[in-house]
């Protein structure tokens, strides 16, 4: 049993950093589903400098508002329109989302984005994605026809290439029956594995489509998505970024960089207005 616990640390590490993040946010989370100052608010109409509506995706464990409690209102405060939802829902399992296939999660992003653009009147979307947050939508743009209607997809500390959990994943061919435990109580996990049936056929052929932009936001601290570089994409219209590169004095690790740092956040605007773009810097955490 004791390699079957280490395997899970991980997991359980991440689930009770996104529990300490909810709990503030009990009322957030809630809130965050009303009409309010640009977050969901329906009746938001993008503006000429910042013509499409960005969608946010959170990632495995998290939810749609305790994920973008400091994202919103950064993107709010540059006079954007941002949108999120929630994801991979299990039955019987509250507030803790992404846990479900991430093929079924990618068909409820799709009639999200259909709702968001028929609302705002925007022809295209930009998304941002949280860890299995940037993943997923790759699946929407390839499978489902997603990339008609995105014109760019910032990954925050995604797993596009899958993750070993630092290499505790590569025990499972050890312990009989818990590829299979995983696979059925917790599919979204178990897609996210390296090597995975879903990975391989997301990636079969190149790593992006036509016509999207694909930025990837990655810290060398990162200890969910190991190694760090299998979060990195190749292919036309990629722009891969180690934040460490950008200011080495970022200590940020998986959960950090989604939830709270603005030199990722000053990266995220930068993607979402190259046209606007400025130097990220170590200063860019105070911007």
């Amino acid at each position: 049993m004791l390699p079957w616990k280490r395997l899970l640390r991980p997991l359980a590490a991440l689930l009770l950093t996104a529990a300490v993040a909810v709990v503030p946010a009990a009322g957030a989370a809630q809130a965050a589903t009303a009409p309010t100052s640009g977050w969901n608010d329906y009746s938001c109409k993008p503006s000429a400098a910042h013509p499409r509506p960005v969608v946010l995706v959170h990632g495995t464990f998290a939810n749609s508002a305790d994920n973008w409690l400091a994202l919103v209102p950064y993107l709010e405060n540059r006079d954007y329109c941002v949108f999120s939802f929630d994801y991979g829902q299990l039955s019987g399992v509250p507030l803790f989302y992404g846990l479900g296939p991430i093929d079924k999660s990618a068909e409820q992003l799709k009639t999200f984005v259909d709702k968001v653009l028929a609302a705002t009147g925007a022809a295209e979307t930009d998304l941002v994605g949280h860890s299995q947050g940037g993943l997923m939508p790759r699946y929407y743009l390839r499978f489902l026809g997603g990339a008609a209607k995105v014109n760019a997809l910032v990954g925050i500390a995604p797993d596009n290439h899958g993750t070993t959990l630092s290499g505790l994943t590569n025990l499972l061919p050890y312990f009989p029956g818990v590829g299979d435990f995983l696979t059925t109580n917790t599919p979204g996990l178990a897609d996210q594995v390296v090597g995975s049936p879903f990975l391989t056929k997301l990636n079969a052929g190149g790593d992006t489509v036509p016509g999207v932009k694909y930025t990837v936001l990655a810290t060398k601290y990162d200890e969910v998505v190991t190694p760090y570089q299998s979060q990195f994409l190749s292919g036309s219209g990629v722009h891969n970024v180690l934040l460490q590169d950008l200011c080495p004095l970022d200590l940020s690790e998986h959960v950090a960089i989604g939830l709270f740092d603005r030199i990722a956040f000053h990266e995220v605007a930068n993607a979402l207005d190259p046209a606007h773009a400025t130097a990220t810097t170590c200063a860019s955490a105070l911007s």
